[in-house]
């Protein structure tokens, strides 16, 4: 490695690590003014805050790693094209694609410390991030639900009126278990409760009805202990349940609610390739990071900055409205993650070419 490249590759990882410091307590102390009261009112213990704030740190900072690799290269490079540093090492023979080469070795770094981050890193912050969030801040349940209808597997399918997770109660429950599409038998209870202790549901106003050729069987209880095909989970799924898995356990878990057809397929699908897509991310901003900053420009890093800001804004704008659009429409989801990477892959191809000019 020559003395440019270790050179740019201190200035990139020092600027990177800067900004994360800079920014990561300003998110804390933003969120801490938020929730404050309401982790006062709940007696959060301090120990269960400074775990929150361990996994808040994970969450949030994989959540702006792009952002910060992007703004970390233009203000660095902005800095070496003001200072002449720049043309000094093009003018001493050095092609813009050499010039490069030490950009491209920190950003692909950076990319596979995301990539792991999001397989393995990402997903147990997040389960304790929204695990707290929904236990001290907010005010509803995540899997608490209303009019849930769900394939447990291919021969039963479950209904439940409405379910509240709190008191593990569910209203108006049917079980309808099928044999070559014929009905078989229906369950059906006023009310079920899950008993975590003896891993039971009890069943209030039990009736079952068993459908024979020429009869059918009709079986009542006021109160029924028994085992179900299924978890306590799939009456009403936690809405924020693809963010706590790892990539592998996520694929399961996909292929697992296609057969059930969930309705949120979409959206998990959405977590799953944003696991790959992030890690482009950064090379593609990080690209046009450089291409718009190692010009020098009346104004000077000023300029750069706010072009990199509007940038930033126009990406993350493109980001959720693709992901929205996945979930509440017909949008293809590996397409609907890919379209801000593609065009602004475009982007920077034109600008990087530009630059070379």
């Amino acid at each position: 490695m020559k003395l440019i490249d270790k050179y740019i590759l201190n200035k990139f990882f020092g600027t990177f690590f800067v900004l994360l410091l800079l920014f990561i307590p300003i998110g804390i102390t933003v969120d801490v003014a938020e929730k404050i009261d309401n982790m006062l009112r709940n007696n959060a213990k301090l120990d269960v805050v400074l775990e929150y704030y361990l996994n808040f740190t994970v969450h949030f900072a994989n959540l702006l790693f792009p952002l910060f690799v992007f703004l970390s290269v233009i203000w660095f490079t902005s800095k070496m094209a003001n200072n002449t540093e720049i043309i000094a090492i093009l003018s001493s023979g050095v092609s813009y694609s050499r010039f490069l080469r030490p950009y491209v070795v920190g950003i692909g770094i950076l990319a596979l410390f995301s990539l792991f981050m999001g397989m393995y890193l990402v997903p147990s912050a997040s389960s304790g991030y929204n695990d707290f969030v929904y236990e001290y801040v907010s005010a509803k349940s995540p899997t608490n639900g209303q009019n849930i209808y769900r394939q447990i597997n291919p021969n039963e399918m479950i209904y439940v009126n409405s379910f509240n997770v709190d008191t593990k109660i569910g209203t108006y429950f049917t079980l309808e278990h099928f044999d070559n599409n014929k009905m078989v038998f229906r369950i059906e209870a006023t009310n079920i409760q899950y008993d975590k202790n003896d891993s039971l549901f009890r069943l209030s106003g039990y009736t079952k009805r068993t459908f024979l050729k020429d009869k059918n069987r009709i079986e009542e209880k006021r109160r029924l202990d028994t085992i179900l095909p299924f978890d306590i989970e799939d009456l009403a799924p936690v809405s924020y349940v693809a963010e706590t898995l790892s990539y592998s356990d996520l694929t399961a878990f996909i292929r697992k609610e296609e057969k059930r057809g969930s309705s949120f397929i979409d959206r998990y699908k959405v977590v799953k390739y944003k696991k790959w897509s992030i890690p482009v991310t950064l090379f593609i901003l990080g690209i046009i990071g450089v291409a718009v900053s190692s010009v020098k420009r009346r104004g000077g890093m000023g300029v750069n900055l706010t072009f990199g800001i509007s940038v930033a804004m126009v990406y993350v704008f493109f980001d959720k409205i693709f992901g929205v659009l996945a979930d509440q429409s017909n949008l293809n989801p590996l397409l609907a993650v890919w379209i801000p990477n593609i065009f602004f892959g475009i982007l920077a191809f034109y600008l990087i070419n530009h630059a070379r000019r």
